[in-house]
């Protein structure tokens, strides 16, 4: 969760639409400056509650995996803070390790959008080598699913914001990003 966490933000940054809010009795959009993640998590089967890191764009991948782990190990433990429960300006759900393949998360409104992290399975894959010629080998693969309010922003939107989150897992010098 802290990489596609931290990948995501950065997504956040080049498609600001994606991190706004809808306000339908008003009719208007919020965009955010900031991002106040959204981190759902399931209560031992009695329920899913979306806790919120505020400023989460300003967490290293470190300080963004405490910050879940304490805002998940509180939510279970009872221990919960008002600030837990701020809203947020984007939301992530994590059913992967419940083996789901693909799924179609309800929006966390008054966020437009909510990414849904699935299952990470061994897949052959074609991969092209350093010399340019193509090889299958076995690798982990990911799915990455959006559920987007089609009156904040379209299709093509939350492909490339998908497409620049899963550039970003791919491309990333994480050993940086752990310093």
């Amino acid at each position: 969760m802290p990489f596609i966490s931290r990948a995501t933000i950065d997504a956040l940054g080049a498609f600001p639409v994606v991190n706004s809010s809808l306000d339908t009795e008003a009719g208007t959009a919020e965009f955010h400056r900031g991002v106040a993640l959204g981190i759902a998590v399931d209560l031992n089967q009695g329920g899913l509650i979306v806790l919120t890191m505020k400023n989460a764009d300003s967490h290293s991948l470190t300080g963004l995996a405490r910050e879940i782990r304490g805002v998940a190990d509180r939510a279970r433990d009872n221990h919960l803070k008002p600030d837990d429960l701020a809203t947020s300006t984007f939301t992530i759900t994590n059913p992967g390790p419940f083996g789901s393949y693909m799924s179609a998360p309800i929006i966390n409104q008054p966020n437009v959008a909510i990414l849904s992290t699935d299952t990470v399975v061994k897949r052959p894959t074609v991969v092209t080598l350093p010399d340019g010629t193509d090889t299958v080998a076995i690798r982990h693969i990911g799915y990455l699913g959006l559920s987007w309010d089609h009156r904040a922003f379209d299709g093509s939107t939350a492909v490339l914001f998908l497409a620049r989150i899963k550039e970003n897992l791919q491309s990333w010098d994480w050993d940086q990003e752990l310093r």
